[in-house]
């Protein structure tokens, strides 16, 4: 093996590697850290537990999407070092799952989760003290899905060019 395939194929090993990383954590994150902030605080009866545990998942979620963006945009840059390691059409979708996955985490955390901040700061009272349909709430619980969708989207961008990825590196 030549050493220049050899430093394509640790580069592409290193880059699936960091993306199965960040894959990992949003998966974690939202399988186990989220209900489990919630269900833990809400099952001691704490009046503003929705409040609490929202700190902790908002807390948390920065840093799952700050990480995704970042390793998003690395691995857009890197692509274009291993281009003659993929075929044209694994190119070119690996490229846009990255694109996606970087406007979905930048989008979550510097546009809807920034708006969510603003929203419970204008509530003045803990979330949990807002009635349902109170408009300020309606509108935090329609971000909050958008904010779920866009974590998701991004876990599939990353999921498709992780499998392009380990397909790209046993040929």
């Amino acid at each position: 093996m030549s050493l220049i395939r050899k430093a394509t194929f640790i580069l592409n090993s290193a880059r699936l590697v960091l993306l199965a990383l960040w894959f990992g954590a949003a998966l974690f994150f939202s399988v186990v850290v989220a209900p489990a902030a919630f269900g833990v605080l809400r099952s001691h009866g704490l009046p503003n537990a929705g409040e609490l545990a929202g700190a902790i998942v908002t807390r948390s979620l920065s840093v799952v999407n700050v990480a995704g963006f970042l390793i998003a945009l690395l691995l857009l840059l890197t692509l274009f070092l291993v281009r003659g390691s993929a075929g044209r059409v694994s190119f070119i979708v690996e490229g846009v799952c990255f694109a996606v996955m970087a406007l979905a985490t930048s989008l979550g955390h510097w546009v809807i989760a920034a708006r969510m901040r603003a929203l419970r700061a204008a509530m003045v009272v803990p979330i949990d003290q807002i009635a349902v349909d109170d408009p300020r709430r309606i509108a935090f619980n329609h971000l909050h899905g958008y904010s779920v969708n866009a974590l998701g989207l991004a876990m599939i961008a990353a999921l498709v060019a992780m499998v392009l990825m380990a397909r790209n590196l046993r040929q």
